[in-house]
């Protein structure tokens, strides 16, 4: 239908213009884009198999939804993207602020006019961008913000007495009309104003201050809800949830290769950036890995979850720290380091909520633990586990480089420290590259640098060696050698414990 051509009533009948729902419209444009193999829910990972074929089955159900979800799962993403299951534009009629249907008019405005205008009522089209509307439950959300309130100003300016209902203001829903209706954090919603929802989403009629309107509203509500809240802030109040037809339960990623997959498309980074910063693959892993051990972490709340967002910022502050490092040294294109990875603690300690045991510890150590637990279980998909040489040292493939540092040698490598001088100080370590060449020969050389800087930090996470906290980097030496070394004149005591219980 050509909407451009067609700007009366009347012109809209003889186009043959039928009313439906936006339940039918949602359900129809679904089908056939079903039968066309085509994405629905673009940019969505890892529920393929699981809430996406959900969710359609609700929008072929012509249900109301709630998406629960701990924080982080895309919940409102998901939403939004409903709106791409819209018609292009739909008509309405000129100047309602309920978006009436031009054929099926229900407010008062809509209806007079129609009444008076007939088949010259002025049409006009609404883009489906413009159908979508979202809310943020908080505590002070209001039934007049929501459904409406008398206008005292409407009233005087119309010169109407209060017993007309043209003096209404409508609220958010009424507006909302033929459009996606979304409600975020659901359970943070007074239960007095959930309870205002109920008529609305069963029967379509409305009360505003004493004026009982027969709204047939046509929305497509979605909730968002958080399964903490249910304990921690709020709750959904029973009949409620009795009304929402379909609750669709949303996860985090359940791979890595998929959470890599939605951090790099989300992760934004400019575009110097990436033509500054070289990031491996294994680098991307370990950002990964640091959700995962912290979402079965026994210092992170597990109810609270651990959030996209957390890879996500963490992804841009490693890629930071490394341009930074060549902006220091002056230099035009620099590789991801182990090292790096101390700028994605800030990345972490924001967005974890600690139990007590973890607040205790710290939340800069937590973070430390965090990422030196992810180096662990991804050390051993690129070289042997050490623990099954510790009965067998003389097989050892790290016994040169363990030796080394047994005879009292350390490295010290700094985090800014220039390409020379790091290539310099991993290969004084000897044994180190010969590590690295009997596992990965054919690597780039700036391939091997990384793994031969992962394999010191493997080393460490697995106690061959020991690694310390510097001001400005870390020290890698003998484990048995930092047990027994003295506090230097001068420095406390504790100081020193600290540093040599420092995992990063």
């Amino acid at each position: 239908m050509d909407h451009s051509k067609i700007n009366t009533l009347g012109q809209l009948k003889q186009a043959g213009y039928e009313p439906r729902s936006i339940k039918e419209e949602l359900r129809e444009n679904l089908i056939a884009r079903l039968r066309k193999k085509e994405t629905v829910f673009a940019g969505i990972w890892g529920y393929e198999e699981t809430v996406i074929p959900d969710l359609e089955r609700a929008i072929l159900a012509g249900h109301d939804i709630n998406l629960l979800g701990l924080r982080g799962q895309a919940k409102t993403r998901l939403a939004r993207l409903m709106v791409h299951l819209l018609d292009e534009y739909v008509p309405i009629i000129e100047g309602s602020e309920l978006n009436d249907d031009p054929l099926a008019p229900f407010s008062r405005y809509g209806k007079d006019k129609v009444k008076e205008l007939g088949d010259n009522t002025p049409v006009a089209w609404m883009h489906r961008d413009e159908r979508y509307s979202e809310k943020l439950a908080t505590p002070d959300v209001s039934i007049a913000d929501l459904i409406g309130d008398v206008d005292p100003i409407k009233a005087a300016t119309l010169k109407l007495p209060y017993s007309d209902e043209r003096v209404i203001h409508f609220g958010l829903i009424p507006r909302s009309n033929r459009s996606i209706f979304v409600i975020n954090e659901l359970p943070d919603l007074q239960a007095r104003i959930q309870v205002a929802l109920f008529n609305i989403l069963q029967e379509g009629d409305i009360q505003i201050r004493g004026f009982k309107i027969r709204m047939p509203l046509d929305i497509q509500f979605v909730f968002t809800a958080n399964p903490e809240d249910y304990t921690n802030r709020g709750s959904i109040v029973t009949p409620l949830k009795d009304r929402i037809d379909s609750q669709i339960i949303t996860h985090y990623p359940k791979t890595l290769e998929i959470g890599k997959r939605i951090t790099q498309q989300e992760a934004r980074l400019k575009d110097i950036q990436r033509q500054t910063v070289s990031v491996n693959e294994i680098a991307k892993d370990l950002v990964e890995q640091i959700a995962f051990e912290a979402r079965k972490s026994e210092y992170v709340d597990a109810k609270s979850g651990v959030s996209a967002r957390l890879t996500i910022s963490a992804y841009e502050n490693l890629v930071a720290a490394a341009e930074r490092r060549s902006i220091l040294n002056n230099e035009k294109n620099v590789n991801i380091r182990i090292s790096d990875f101390i700028g994605v603690v800030p990345a972490i300690t924001g967005k974890v909520e600690l139990v007590y045991e973890g607040e205790q510890e710290g939340p800069g150590i937590v973070a430390q633990n965090l990422v030196g637990k992810a180096l662990r279980t991804q050390f051993v998909h690129y070289f042997p586990d050490p623990d099954k040489f510790r009965k067998q040292k003389e097989k050892s493939p790290y016994k040169k480089v363990a030796n080394w540092f047994g005879d009292g040698n350390t490295v010290d490598l700094l985090h800014d420290s220039g390409q020379a001088e790091f290539e310099q100080k991993l290969k004084s370590i000897p044994g180190l590259l010969d590590l690295v060449n009997e596992f990965h020969r054919d690597q780039d050389t700036a391939s091997k640098l990384f793994l031969m800087e992962f394999a010191l930090h493997g080393l460490a996470e697995y106690s061959l060696i020991s690694k310390h906290n510097l001001t400005a980097g870390l020290q890698f030496k003998d484990l048995l050698s930092s047990m027994f070394t003295l506090p230097r004149p001068g420095q406390d005591e504790d100081d020193d414990d600290e540093a040599l219980g420092g995992k990063f």
